[in-house]
């Protein structure tokens, strides 16, 4: 466990209190969140276990300010993200979340540099786009187009323009889930340097339980509830995973 794990792990990035989510109303009422109290230390890499339906993603966009749960509070630090209206979600998702998805969302007619640095003109305090694409593996393809790159290198791509404002939270929601296991492999490496590197507090969501070896901490989800919490005090490195 690195240094910036270590002197951070005792205070909360994110809380959340009796997250609940619900659609429709009456007899037709959809759960997608039951409940759900979590608290995520600073700098920790937690991965999300669960079948599709789980609640997984409606969870991480709640933690990112993307959604707001029917019921419940999420803190970010001290303030309460659940008590901010429109404009204060927007700045902070600006300035603190930095997403990834399963497709990578790159804009086709500018380069992988031009489009981290969509991010980087706006951040407050952001790194250049080219110590973001090195921090990723991609120093040499900053020139090229998305159409040039394969799948994975497009997807460290959609991290490079993620982390380049040095957000605190890193939220990435089946980031290898397009992906094969080798390419996939690479991905995660790109997001565990930045979990070590920048001391990102960081959550993947995943339906495959072979990446929750690199987790400080593996949350399982079923039916909107969380159903584990595992500490793992001995997480592996990417490279060692297989599926």
């Amino acid at each position: 466990m690195n240094s910036n794990k270590q002197s951070s792990s005792h205070q909360a990035a994110i809380r959340a209190e009796g997250l609940t989510k619900t659609y429709g109303s009456g007899e037709s009422t959809v759960y997608a969140l039951r409940g759900v109290d979590l608290s995520v230390p600073r700098g920790e890499m937690v991965v999300l276990l669960g079948p599709s339906g789980s609640g997984k993603s409606t969870l991480l966009n709640i933690l990112g300010g993307l959604d707001s749960p029917t019921e419940g509070r999420v803190f970010f630090g001290s303030d309460e993200l659940t008590a901010f209206d429109d404009r204060h979600l927007t700045q902070f998702r600006r300035e603190y979340v930095g997403f990834v998805f399963q497709f990578y969302n790159l804009i086709p007619s500018l380069t992988a540099r031009e489009n981290v640095a969509l991010v980087t003109e706006i951040a407050r305090d952001p790194m250049t786009p080219e110590h973001a694409l090195e921090l990723v593996g991609l120093g040499k393809r900053m020139d090229h187009f998305p159409a040039q790159l394969s799948g994975g290198e497009q997807q460290r791509v959609a991290i490079a323009r993620a982390i380049a404002k040095q957000p605190r939270v890193l939220l990435c929601d089946e980031p290898t889930g397009a992906l094969d296991s080798k390419t996939g492999i690479v991905v995660l490496e790109a997001i565990a340097r930045v979990n070590r590197e920048l001391g990102t507090t960081t959550m993947v969501i995943t339906h495959n339980a072979a990446i929750a070896k690199m987790a400080d901490r593996i949350l399982s989800m079923a039916d909107g509830r969380i159903q584990s919490i595992e500490h793992n005090a001995h997480p592996c490195a990417p490279a060692e995973l297989s599926w």
